[in-house]
């Protein structure tokens, strides 16, 4: 069982930066990949940036650039700094553990946090 708790949502202007944190707890955090997802208003919630277990990543292509996400297995805890920030943005930002062995699927959530950019 992992549990993620995500924080550093808020309102920021356009240009601005933002740094998401996902603290987890409960099991073996580096095992896992971890990815950041976002859903915007009235919109499907969707993949913005993933890193696996060995420090691989991958962008939505409309943040390429512009967010870096991170790992920190000390700390147990995954980031996203999202950097000039647009309108487009504005989101509930959803941390996300998944991990696989076999036909066994771990698939864990944290709670949201809320990005608004404001124009």
């Amino acid at each position: 069982q992992v549990q993620l708790v995500e924080s550093g949502g808020g309102l920021v202007q356009f240009g601005g930066s933002l740094r998401l944190s996902c603290a987890a707890s409960g099991s073996i955090f580096s095992s896992y990949a971890m990815a950041w997802y976002r859903q915007g208003p009235g919109k499907q919630r969707e993949l913005v940036a993933g890193i696996t277990s060995g420090g691989a990543t991958n962008y939505a292509d409309s943040v390429k650039g512009r967010f870096t996400i991170s790992r920190d297995n000390a700390k147990n805890t995954v980031y996203l700094q999202m950097n000039s920030l647009k309108p487009e943005d504005t989101a509930v930002y959803y941390c996300n553990a998944n991990r696989r062995l076999l036909a066994i699927v771990w698939d864990y959530w944290g709670q949201g946090t809320q990005v608004t950019v404001s124009s």
